[in-house]
């Protein structure tokens, strides 16, 4: 009975046809070809050959998932990044002012020097919890037409996490950046640090330094993955960063970012947010209509503080979301067709003092 496997040889040609499907960068087809040479090499023993095969083409799989030429065209119309930050966020005059004098300095830089590599600003975000960070740096993204990479450091505490794992152990593989881009297929994506201010204790030290490479002009553009084993240019990146202050941060990062204060919101902008961008987000969520849910004027105030002062509106955001889920069950069990939420009925909705 014959076998439907392939046979070494076969293995081998599929595998060298793979690299070739793409284009690698020189050094790195010399690194494939040196491969291919040991496989061929190591055919003379089955056993030997299949763990090495297995590992190789696990390798050739990363690299060409890599967007090593691939890049998204940036859009940079100032028309644009206003309306899709207004679209996002109320308020924040004073940091959408920043983001607009940032992409009118990358749209001239496009425009009068075509032929040179454009380096982005490295954005540090700082503010209290739910005060717009994370989804400012995701709306830097949409005004510029990029794809976002989002890497947590909330409680990091390897390194490898970022920098990927040598290819010698047999479950290793690319770190968080390696892994993203070859997701996302572009090499010019934004890339948010989220919270790195949060990383363990014990790896303060090391991720603070793999931070340096990753931030720094001169060195990301040879990044170098442990698993990857070549350099891959980070320098079309867009790097945005977030914390909640900056006491753990080291120094040398520090010097290469530039710090943009996310302010609190007062309770007259968290009235005018969760009216006009957080209840019919989560009317739609919740599937019920702004004809089955309206909250009195009155209200307001007690909803977006009932629990004393919050800088940000992720508590606000979450009790609407209560309050809306509150009201389904109510329309589900026929008990009522619509609820207008008013100063008599308020604490059933919303958890107060």
């Amino acid at each position: 009975m014959e076998s439907n496997a392939p046979s070494i040889s076969e293995s081998i040609a599929k595998l060298e046809a793979k690299s070739k499907s793409v284009v690698l960068p020189d050094g790195l087809k010399d690194k494939v070809a040196e491969i291919i040479s040991q496989l061929q090499i190591n055919s003379r023993s089955e056993d030997t050959f299949w763990s090495y095969f297995q590992m190789a083409n696990k390798y050739i799989d990363w690299l060409i998932s890599l967007p090593w030429q691939t890049e998204t065209q940036d859009v940079l119309d100032l028309d644009f990044a206003k309306e899709k930050m207004n679209a996002n966020h109320y308020g924040l005059d004073s940091v959408k002012e920043r983001i607009l004098e940032y992409v009118s300095v990358l749209a001239l830089q496009k425009h009068r020097q075509p032929d040179q590599v454009i380096r982005a600003p490295i954005l540090l975000f700082v503010g209290l919890v739910g005060t717009g960070k994370t989804t400012m740096a995701k709306s830097i993204a949409d005004v510029l037409g990029r794809q976002l990479i989002r890497i947590p450091f909330g409680g990091l505490g390897d390194p490898l996490y970022l920098r990927g794992q040598s290819r010698l152990h047999s479950e290793a593989e690319p770190g968080a950046v390696i892994r993203g881009l070859a997701n996302i297929k572009s090499k010019n994506p934004v890339i948010l640090l989220d919270e790195i201010d949060r990383v363990a204790d014990d790896a303060l030290n090391t991720i603070m330094g793999v931070l340096v490479e990753l931030l720094d002009p001169e060195q990301n553009s040879k990044f170098t993955d442990h698993y990857i084993d070549y350099p891959f240019d980070l320098s079309h990146c867009f790097f945005v960063a977030t914390c909640n202050n900056t006491a753990r941060i080291a120094t040398a990062v520090m010097d290469r970012l530039e710090v943009i204060q996310m302010p609190s919101y007062n309770d007259e902008e968290k009235i005018a947010i969760a009216s006009k961008y957080l209840l019919p987000k989560a009317l739609v969520e919740s599937g019920l209509t702004s004809q089955e849910v309206r909250i009195s004027d009155a209200v307001w105030p007690s909803i977006v503080r009932p629990l004393g002062f919050d800088a940000g509106v992720r508590t606000l955001k979450r009790n609407i979301e209560n309050l809306c889920r509150k009201v389904a069950v109510l329309i589900l069990t026929n008990k009522v067709t619509s609820v207008t939420i008013d100063e008599s009925n308020v604490k059933q909705f919303i958890p107060q003092w």
